[in-house]
């Protein structure tokens, strides 16, 4: 008859291997599942995708998407794609900054596309491309990472997973215009990161149906 510390010891271990294989499979059906939905989702954005795109010729010049480099997974640089919204080299002369109430860097016509978010849609393309998923921490410009790292060391621990067009984040604290804000979303990211299961990934979806008329949005 094996000892107890030994029975113990097998139990500890049959729960880790438990652990790390559900974990694993989580992984695997979450990228299969941002790839499936994330292109039925752009199939079925394309109308709106199309006006958007009309709206932004007419009412400024450049071009319709807005690229922007972002940190991903592990610190992997990509290439973020947006509906531009903003008006042709609108962070010329200030560079990297946050969006703020009424930004006059926004072009007046196309604020209902931020509002409603619509401005987002282009991302589905980073989640078929796998460098986002659907839902994650939001990607941040390597510029504002390094100003966030100076004050919150922790903050790499946001690339441990792929960054989302969505998020518990955005769904619980909306956006953030400073350093000393960024905390609450942190948190959040974190939270988020050692909590992931299927449960929260819903609730995540359900909650930002109700960004779709976001009065807070920048």
């Amino acid at each position: 008859m094996p000892e107890p510390i030994t029975v113990v010891s097998m139990g500890a271990g049959i729960l880790a291997l438990g652990g790390h294989l559900a974990r694993r499979y989580f992984e695997v059906a979450k990228e299969v599942a941002d790839v499936v939905l994330g292109v039925v989702a752009l199939v079925l954005a394309l109308p709106v995708l199309t006006v958007c795109a009309l709206v932004i010729k007419v009412t400024s010049r450049g071009p319709v998407l807005y690229k922007q480099v972002r940190m991903g997974k592990d610190g992997g640089l990509f290439t973020l794609l947006k509906l531009r919204t903003m008006y042709l080299n609108a962070e010329e002369a200030s560079g990297a900054v946050w969006a703020q109430s009424d930004d006059p860097r926004v072009v007046p016509w196309c604020r209902w596309m931020r509002r409603s978010h619509l401005d987002e849609l282009p991302q589905l393309l980073n989640v078929i491309r796998g460098e986002m998923s659907l839902i994650g921490p939001r990607p941040e410009r390597p510029e504002i990472i390094e100003k966030l790292e100076r004050v919150y060391p922790e903050v790499r621990r946001r690339l441990a997973v792929r960054p989302g067009i969505t998020g518990l984040a955005q769904v619980r604290t909306g956006y953030d215009t400073s350093v000393e804000q960024y905390r609450h979303k942190l948190l959040a990211d974190i939270e988020y990161i050692e909590r992931r299961n299927w449960g929260l990934e819903l609730k995540i979806l359900a909650a930002t149906v109700t960004k779709f008329n976001d009065k807070t949005a920048r």
